[in-house]
């Protein structure tokens, strides 16, 4: 009902990063977003603690209220949102390789021949790109 591609993804234990395209003349992001996430929490069992806030406007506790939008400016740009996205897991130290982290679309970037398995293997050209 609200198509859309994923060209990149990696979810973390605290957060995550997505990089979608739309369909042409279709910029709804917030509609797919509240899909998306009504559809996880319905899964998810409710066992998190709420404040009050959070009680009263019937919110789960697993989404921060608000999320940080990017609309990608040129092919420049893309890669290196792209990039990014799949660095985060070694960014914050979650994994030595990103070949370990299962929860990104690393794995499907070096299926398609986008990047090689061993990409980012050498920390100092990660933090010239990358680095805090």
């Amino acid at each position: 009902r609200h198509p859309f591609h994923i060209d990149a993804w990696v979810v973390l234990p605290e957060h995550m990063h997505c990089l979608w395209t739309l369909p042409p003349g279709d910029a709804d992001f917030a509609r797919r977003w509240k899909v998306i996430k009504f559809a996880f929490s319905r899964r998810l069992p409710s066992t998190e603690t709420l404040n009050a806030s959070q009680q009263n406007r019937r919110e789960r506790g697993i989404w921060q209220r608000r999320c940080w939008e990017h609309l990608i400016r040129d092919e420049r740009d893309y890669q290196h949102h792209f990039d990014y996205i799949h660095y985060n897991p070694l960014k914050h130290g979650h994994v030595q390789r990103l070949v370990d982290w299962p929860y990104s679309s690393f794995h499907r970037a070096v299926a398609e021949g986008i990047y090689p398995a061993d990409w980012c293997a050498v920390p100092e050209q990660v933090e010239e790109n990358y680095g805090e």
